[in-house]
């Protein structure tokens, strides 16, 4: 195995999957709740709309990518992966904090169930369609914000389409909510990733000449965590305080 797919490859095809597993989860929990309730043809139908407008705007990024210089491309994609990941990473810090309440699929399931009951085909399918797009858009980013950088969007692209159908091939089987995937644990890590990304493009971008080149991911990735989990107990205190 190349130093090459250790130090950036796998990051980046990491970073994609793990990305991408919560959001398909999520997207599969509307997907099959609206299937149970009111028929899989029309959740079928705003999952496949869903799935081509989201080929049909990765095929108009495409090669727009292409006619952007790569330090420009790499600053602007580094601070969105940035502020992305932050913003994963203090969700997650606020959940572990028992601040905001976990999320639960099965919960969301049981919510997603009720509201469809006493919706009429084509709104539960538009709610299908809706879910599709926006989770997958997070998706897309996230495949382009790791992968556009170092020419790697075929790797991110690997990582994200493993993720997916892995969480269609457990659904299948299954056929419930995934509620038994850790959430919070994949949101938290994904959220260090990200983070460590997004700076390390942002440098790149700017010219920086970083020591250790691209195992410099490592140390970045260490300091997001170990921030991250320094903040939970802080966060904890000040909200026991709020309630009291």
């Amino acid at each position: 195995m190349s130093p090459d797919f250790l130090t950036l490859a796998a990051p980046v095809i990491g970073a994609a999957f793990f990305a991408s597993l919560v959001e398909a989860v999520e997207a599969f929990t509307i997907v099959l709740a609206i299937g149970t309730t009111r028929g899989w043809r029309p959740a079928l139908a705003g999952a496949v709309a869903g799935l081509a407008t989201l080929a049909a705007i990765v095929l108009a990024l495409g090669p727009l990518l292409d006619r952007i210089p790569i330090h420009a491309l790499q600053l602007v994609v580094g601070l969105l992966l940035l502020l992305f990941g932050l913003g994963w990473l203090r969700k997650a810090i606020l959940r572990s904090a028992g601040v905001v309440a976990l999320h639960d699929e099965a919960v969301a399931y049981d919510v997603q169930v009720a509201e469809s009951r006493d919706t009429r085909d084509w709104i539960a399918g538009i709610a299908v369609y809706k879910a599709m797009l926006l989770e997958g858009l997070e998706v897309v980013f996230v495949v382009i914000a790791v992968g556009a950088g170092q020419g790697m969007l075929w790797e991110a692209s690997l990582g994200a389409v493993a993720a997916c159908a892995l969480v269609l091939a457990l659904g299948f089987l299954v056929h419930k909510p995934l509620s038994r995937v850790p959430e919070n644990a994949l949101k938290f890590g994904v959220g260090v990733m990200l983070a460590a990304f997004g700076t390390f493009w942002v440098g790149e971008g700017l010219g920086i000449d970083w020591p250790g080149a691209d195992l410099i991911l490592l140390p970045l990735a260490t300091l997001f965590l170990a921030g991250g989990l320094a903040l939970i107990g802080p966060a904890r205190r000040a909200a026991g305080e709020g309630v009291a």
